[in-house]
């Protein structure tokens, strides 16, 4: 992170301040709702990889700092929203927005982001307006799929899959794809950086998976995808391996809150989350590999480093 850092010192600048902005543009408490959980920054991977991409190909514009922008206020906006259908208590160590200022109030501050995305995308880039749309409407869809999955018990590898593209990797796809289409790629380059960016995403939540099972440096709840009810592959895998797990998650299902240490000791047992890793590194690989038919360029070769980074983080 430290060379992509200081690749991109004063464009990551001016997304910060356009962040900041944009939770000021607003009627309170809205404003700081949104604010209390932007300020505190996060990885801001998907800005990162929009602007890598465009610098690619040219040197990136003040638009391209403007998308990368939109593409944290869509993902800031899904997690504001994300809290409130999981009943979320902490986001990056400090408590939600949704625990000091309500659902009510959480779920409008993501609409306003969503909103200030848009804004920009049309004033700025408008023929991006139809991509950016048809992302959000796959984040939507992914979220939904994941919901049902609350109250209809569903761990087949297949759903996991779609909640996984739509949900995560469809955002990582658009930013990294959009990058390369600012910066006047050819469309062979475009998707090539697309396929990148997906790649990125999936590599990137299963490795997340991993985390809420592994992950006891990671300054993160074990287990919250679980108690949650979210299903993530290292639990459709220990299920496909070992099925009578179906019983304590019936419970767990049930409102039995002491299932989990069942589950959990039973998944990590299982070697489950070693085979999620392996995966993960698998699209970390394709993602690299998607590249390759790049110009060489130190863009391309942070873009490189960041995916391999990303992939072997505990945290």
């Amino acid at each position: 992170m430290d060379s992509l850092k200081s690749l991109l010192v004063n464009d990551l600048a001016m997304v910060e301040a356009g962040l900041r902005q944009a939770c000021e543009d607003g009627p309170s408490p809205g404003v700081e709702a949104a604010r209390h959980l932007v300020v505190r920054g996060g990885k801001r991977v998907r800005p990162m990889a929009l602007l890598l991409s465009s610098a690619c190909f040219s040197p990136p514009t003040a638009v391209t700092g403007e998308l990368a922008v939109v593409s944290e206020l869509v993902h800031s906006a899904t997690l504001l929203h994300d809290d409130v259908i999981d009943d979320g208590r902490e986001r990056r160590g400090v408590p939600a927005s949704r625990v000091v200022w309500g659902n009510a109030v959480s779920v409008l501050a993501g609409d306003l982001l969503l909103v200030h995305a848009l804004e920009r995308t049309s004033r700025l880039a408008p023929e991006l307006m139809p991509d950016l749309i048809a992302t959000l409407r796959r984040l939507v869809e992914g979220e939904i799929i994941q919901l049902r999955g609350r109250s209809e018990l569903d761990v087949s590898e297949a759903t996991y899959r779609r909640i996984l593209e739509d949900k995560t990797a469809s955002l990582f796809s658009w930013a990294t794809r959009t990058g390369a289409r600012l910066a006047g790629a050819s469309g062979a380059d475009q998707e090539r950086l697309a396929r990148f960016g997906e790649q990125l995403g999936i590599a990137f939540q299963l490795v997340d998976d991993v985390i809420d099972y592994t992950g006891e440096t990671s300054g993160k709840s074990l287990f919250a995808d679980l108690r949650e009810g979210k299903t993530t592959l290292p639990l459709v895998l220990a299920v496909a391996r070992r099925p009578e797990l179906s019983v304590p998650l019936q419970r767990l299902y049930a409102g039995d809150s002491e299932a989990v240490a069942v589950i959990s000791k039973a998944v990590v047992e299982s070697g489950a989350c070693d085979e999620v890793r392996r995966r993960a590194t698998e699209c970390t690989q394709r993602a690299v590999d998607a590249l390759s038919g790049v110009s060489p360029s130190p863009a391309r070769a942070v873009l490189e480093h960041v995916a391999a980074e990303l992939t072997s983080r505990a945290a």
